[in-house]
């Protein structure tokens, strides 16, 4: 060989050699299962939980949720609230960049926020949790400013979460509608590629060097993650024993059993904050306009049967309109509510009878016939089956009616044809409920109108004392048990599952949404 041909191999060598170590500095590539393909994946427009979990990464927020309770600095240093509560004085970070090496500073603050609350927008969800914020004030180049009609107690809240995140102006400007697809941010991990129901690709922001105390890197250990979908519960487990995903959430209850015991997984539980699956009675339409229907249904319903059957030993029975682990909850609706004897009874003092004996209970010629709506997530659909079982034991006929996706579930509560509609709903603060139960909220799904209860909501988003606002939540969730406004199931838990090579997964105070920053390959 000649010497000239010798130093080419030798230049060749040492380029493979650095960029191997260039690759392994990165971490490598980390392949994460979702378990719903959303309709959409801008986070200040669409509602799903699923989208926060490639893009809680990709945004980073104002102040972050600490786990052990309050808040901490996220995008801003420090910040001021008035003693009336009607202004909210954010200090920012100088050194922050966008993806796009765009600077971030207060006027960005204030595109985002306008943008949000633009209703040419049609925020689902982020305009809501900011709903009391009546303007945007730029103070200097890194000092922002937010008037607000009345004060509310959960604002820092709403601001920790992905639906508030930041993003670029000059993206949001450049891509407009298709901003989806182009989303840029200033978080640990940059937006490479989104193809709707197929794939999603982040990569390490090599530039990350403001992270918040409630990571424990300071920048990202992976280089790489594809998202994929697996809408379809039945392919998740062997998606994790073909390698094709190293994390899965939402796994089968028996399938993460039998996946911990293979030895080479790790069961990571996740408790979700919020409102429990959960079915909303319809106070709109007959029959379950009727209080003794609705209590007579609930009392029919052996939760605790249906949880072991569906959920296994993960999932504890929901209690009432907020699941055990959300700060405020209150237990008020008894776990062992179960009387079939006294369901039926109920059913017979309130003038239902199976005259026929078709095993049908008929009023004045009208059959108790329920249209029973529910998602294709979360397990509803074989939980709507047990309800479905169990009631005819009391002769309620009843009719499934599946809601294939987010927005048909939103076109289901529009018409309002339905007696019941399965909902669950993530939140880390009890004025969550206000959506749901007062009487003008946007997601008044049973048609709740009492007086009582929205003068409480009023007073709760309104208070500065925390002691106040649980005497006050909790007032509204007896109120909610009282009226049999709800049938809750399950409180929510995420159960995920991790082929042995990752290491440092852990998640956010909000439940669904992965330290993506923390995550290496072993």
């Amino acid at each position: 060989m000649s010497l000239g041909r010798v130093r080419w191999v030798f230049a060749g060598l040492v380029l493979a050699c650095f960029a191997c170590g260039k690759a392994d500095s990165a971490g490598g590539e980390l392949h994460y299962g979702i378990t719903l393909a959303p309709t959409g994946i801008d986070p200040h427009i669409n509602a799903s939980s699923e989208l926060g979990i490639p893009l809680s990464s990709v945004y980073d927020t104002l102040v972050f949720r600490n786990p052990e309770g309050g808040f901490v600095p996220g995008l801003a240093d420090r910040w001021e609230i008035s003693s009336d509560g009607m202004q909210y004085t954010f200090f920012l970070r100088r050194d922050v960049r966008f993806h796009d090496g765009t600077a971030f500073d207060a006027q960005a603050v204030k595109i985002n926020f306008d943008r949000i609350l633009n209703p040419e927008t049609k925020s689902q969800k982020a305009r809501i949790m900011i709903d009391k914020v009546l303007s945007v004030a730029v103070v200097d180049g890194y000092t922002v400013r937010l008037d607000l009609s009345e004060p509310f107690a959960p604002l820092l809240d709403s601001l920790s979460q992905v639906y508030l995140g930041m993003a670029s102006p000059a993206a949001l400007e450049k891509w407009g509608k298709d901003y989806q697809f182009h989303q840029v941010g200033t978080g640990p991990f940059r937006f490479v590629e989104y193809i709707a129901g197929d794939h999603l690709t982040l990569e390490r922001n090599p530039d990350y060097a403001w992270a918040p105390s409630v990571y424990r890197n300071r920048t990202a250990q992976v280089g790489r993650i594809v998202f994929r979908f697996y809408t379809d519960p039945a392919t998740r487990a062997p998606a994790l024993l073909s390698g094709d995903v190293d994390v899965m959430g939402e796994v089968m209850p028996a399938d993460a059993a039998g996946l911990e015991r293979d030895g080479r997984f790790t069961v990571y539980p996740a408790g979700i904050p919020g409102q429990p699956l959960q079915f909303f009675f319809n106070f709109r339409r007959a029959p379950t306009d009727d209080p003794a229907v609705r209590h007579s249904l609930l009392v029919a319903t052996d939760r605790a049967a249906i949880v072991r059957t569906v959920f296994g030993s993960w999932s504890p029975v929901a209690i009432g309109p907020l699941t055990a682990s959300t700060w405020g909850a209150a237990a008020v609706v008894p776990e062992d509510a179960f009387n079939r004897e006294a369901a039926a009874e109920m059913l017979r003092s309130a003038g239902w009878e199976d005259a026929d004996g078709d095993g049908t209970r008929e009023q004045g010629g009208a059959e108790l016939r329920l249209k029973v709506v529910y998602p294709p997530w979360g397990m509803t659909p074989q939980t709507a089956e047990l309800l479905e079982l169990q009631w005819k034991e009391i002769g309620v006929a009843v009719e499934l009616i599946p809601a294939a996706s987010y927005s048909a579930l939103m076109e289901a509560y529009s018409g309002g044809g339905y007696h019941l509609i399965a909902w669950n709903q993530a939140g880390t603060d009890p004025d969550m409920l206000r959506s749901f139960f007062r009487s003008d909220g946007p997601y008044n799904l049973s048609g709740v109108a009492d007086a009582e209860m929205d003068s409480l909501f009023d007073e709760a988003v309104r208070s500065g004392s925390d002691a106040d606002r649980i005497k006050l939540y909790g007032r509204i969730q007896e109120i909610i048990a009282r009226e049999c406004a709800i049938l809750p199931i399950r409180d929510y838990v995420n159960v995920n599952v991790a082929a042995e090579r990752v290491k440092g997964l852990h998640f956010s105070p909000q439940g669904w949404f992965p330290a993506l920053i923390d995550v290496s390959l072993g």
